[in-house]
């Protein structure tokens, strides 16, 4: 894994000297994502130049080093991430008889794109990645996003130039004149994450995965996707797969054991993170049949902050006869993570299991370089808790009249939340998910809601951003079911905006920082191209089959691991941020929401106050919604604060 940076200066007023000066500097701003070297290329003539940190993984020589030219002196590349089927690209018959000069995927990325162009190359790469690619000959760049938006890419244009980076800090460090857009602040309150293609910045945009953006010598700008998955899904939809569970178990299987032996090349220490949950104790086991050496596996344990997996993951790590590492976490060591977020992410982020990504980071980098997790899993094979949920509420919304479905959200909602939880503690464990008060409240609320709402609300941690900006309208973003009333059809259409949106805009970026602040690199194998158009491929029986989420995924997983081993209600990986606002960060939360300093005017005071006042109160239980408030007000001291 590593950071790249770049611009263009159209006037040409700079020399090599300054060029680089300037490019180094946005690369160091991100120096952690490449701690192993540093690069600069420039051209003063075309006003050009790419920088590049790096984290050496494949091809620890400086045969590996970026930025790097292509052998016919055409092409430029900095890039960030990992092809897998490098070594089959390097076999075409175009570059069969080339002399590489070492071993690594960046110069096979580089020479298949001067001798197989540009799009046959995209075509064929597998893997993780984000690449500014400078062609001499033409005078264009060209920034180019992976297939799911596992690696991040930002870029600026205006009439005086072009910048890029890996992320938005090494944009600051390029000293440009950044404004926060407010539709992007009332989307983030909204989600918790700015969506793409949009980011917190006016005029700063995000790739979108599968994206190209070509940008000519006369600043003109193209935009084209090489991958879909909108249309990946609708050939899924016209070819379903029809053959029998049995078969679509064993393909299945196939496809992610090829998926996991190929993202386990490395020439440092591998590892993988283990949760003991479905998604992760698959790939170990997968990588554990790969047989190419003893599997490091990695999990953390919370054991005063009563959501504890580390059993359940040393329960898996024990049957499969990993080398398990395991770091039991206290409540201070979470919370002393707390005031290093806004650094860690430069951009608003309020995902709160963003802390104990960073801890399993952390202890997983003291041991290996490179680790292989199970991100993916839930969007894929329908694990969320919302897909069954919504395919219930739909169905009983279908059926019930809207004033019957109202009295019945007010019911629900009089329930005080304490009342909730007390009885939920006279329920047998096991047979209630995490944190009922809160599903309850959801319930509450999309039953009011009519259908094509549904899904929106589910996934809000401020159903009503406008309330808390002065009116200021979300950017766009909607689901494009329209006129699609199948219930089997929203739950595929939950899947697929899941996989669009919130995969690559929170649970991969989320990794991606957290990773990458402690010089991490982490493979997700479910991501797999060839998997993803699979599972979309599946029949809803397949997925979730009487109640049973990730259906599938768990026969395969059966191969290896008991299912008594991993059966357990889904526990994410959170924190418990309704006690620890009311307790231990209280006063951190109290200095951000101060009047006098929040929101920059963007936020109306009074609003997020009277949220604050109700919570701290145990009146109401607004963790989520104040946690993105806080986040935001955190980000903008750090970064955008006059």
């Amino acid at each position: 894994m590593c950071g790249i940076a770049g611009l263009i200066d159209r006037s040409r007023s700079s020399g090599c000297l300054d060029l680089e000066y300037r490019a180094r500097a946005m690369s160091n701003a991100i120096a952690y994502r490449g701690p192993d070297g540093s690069g600069v290329w420039s051209d003063a003539e075309c006003g050009v130049a790419l920088a590049h940190r790096r984290l050496a993984i494949v091809d620890l020589t400086t045969t590996g080093a970026q930025p790097m030219v292509s052998a016919d002196g055409r092409w430029v590349i900095s890039y960030n991430g990992e092809v897998y089927n490098a070594a089959a690209i390097a076999a075409s018959p175009e570059l069969g008889g080339f002399r590489f000069r070492g071993t690594s995927d960046t110069e096979i990325i580089l020479e298949s794109v001067a001798r197989r162009g540009l799009d046959r190359t995209l075509e064929d790469l597998n893997g993780m990645f984000a690449i500014a690619l400078w062609d001499r000959a033409t005078r264009t760049l060209h920034l180019i996003r992976d297939r799911l938006g596992i690696k991040p890419l930002f870029f600026r244009t205006t009439p005086g130039g072009v910048w890029f980076a890996s992320e938005l800090k090494a944009l600051v460090a390029a000293g440009l004149d950044l404004e926060i857009d407010p539709a992007s602040v009332a989307s983030f309150l909204r989600f918790g994450y700015v969506p793409t293609p949009y980011s917190i910045f006016r005029n700063v945009t995000k790739l979108r995965p599968g994206e190209v953006v070509s940008i000519d010598a006369g600043g003109n700008v193209a935009h084209r996707l090489y991958w879909s998955l909108a249309e990946v899904a609708s050939a899924a939809q016209e070819n379903q797969f029809a053959n029998s569970a049995t078969e679509a178990e064993a393909e299945l299987h196939d496809l992610l054991a090829e998926a996991v032996a190929s993202q386990m090349i490395s020439d440092v220490p591998l590892g993988a993170f283990l949760s003991g949950g479905i998604d992760s104790s698959t790939i170990v086991a997968l990588m554990v049949a790969a047989r190419r050496g003893p599997v490091r596996t990695f999990s953390i344990g919370f054991s005063d902050l009563g959501f504890d997996e580390s059993k359940y993951a040393r329960a898996v790590a024990n049957h499969l006869k990993t080398e398990h590492h395991e770091l039991t976490v206290t409540a201070a060591d979470a919370l002393n993570v707390v005031p290093q977020l806004a650094e860690m992410y430069d951009e608003p982020f309020a995902d709160s299991s963003q802390i104990p990504t960073y801890l399993i980071s952390k202890l997983t980098r003291a041991y290996v370089t490179v680790a292989l997790s199970g991100d993916g899993g839930d969007e894929l094979f329908a694990g969320y808790n919302r897909y069954a949920l919504g395919y219930g509420v739909l169905g009983m919304v279908s059926r019930t009249p809207a004033g019957l479905r109202r009295a019945g959200a007010a019911m629900l909602n009089a329930i005080p939340a304490n009342m909730v939880e007390g009885l939920a503690r006279m329920v047998p464990a096991g047979l209630l998910p995490p944190q009922p008060a809160d599903k309850l409240k959801k319930l509450a609320a999309v039953l009011a809601l009519d259908r094509e709402a549904i899904y929106m609300r589910l996934v809000s941690q401020n159903p009503d951003p406008a309330a808390l900006t002065f009116g200021v309208q979300e950017h766009p973003i909607g689901m494009n079911c329209q006129g699609d009333t199948a219930r089997d059809r929203f739950v595929e259409q939950m899947q697929l905006f899941d996989t669009a949106s919130y995969l690559p805009d929170d649970i991969l970026q989320k990794v991606d920082r957290a990773s990458m602040a402690v010089s991490l690199e982490v493979r997700p194998p479910l991501l797999d191209h060839r998997v993803v158009a699979f599972a979309r491929r599946l029949p809803r029986g397949m997925r979730i089959h009487g109640g049973e989420t990730k259906w599938l995924l768990r026969r395969v997983l059966d191969r290896y691991v008991p299912r008594d081993l991993v059966s357990r209600p889904k526990m994410g990986f959170g924190i418990p941020l309704a006690s620890w606002l009311r307790g231990p960060l209280r006063a951190w939360a109290e200095d951000l929401l101060d009047p006098s300093r929040l929101g920059g005017g963007l936020l109306d005071v009074v609003a997020v106050r009277k949220l604050w006042t109700e919570h701290v109160s145990g009146q109401r239980n607004w963790a989520y919604a104040l946690w993105t408030i806080l986040m935001y007000e955190a980000w903008r001291r750090r970064w955008a604060a006059a």
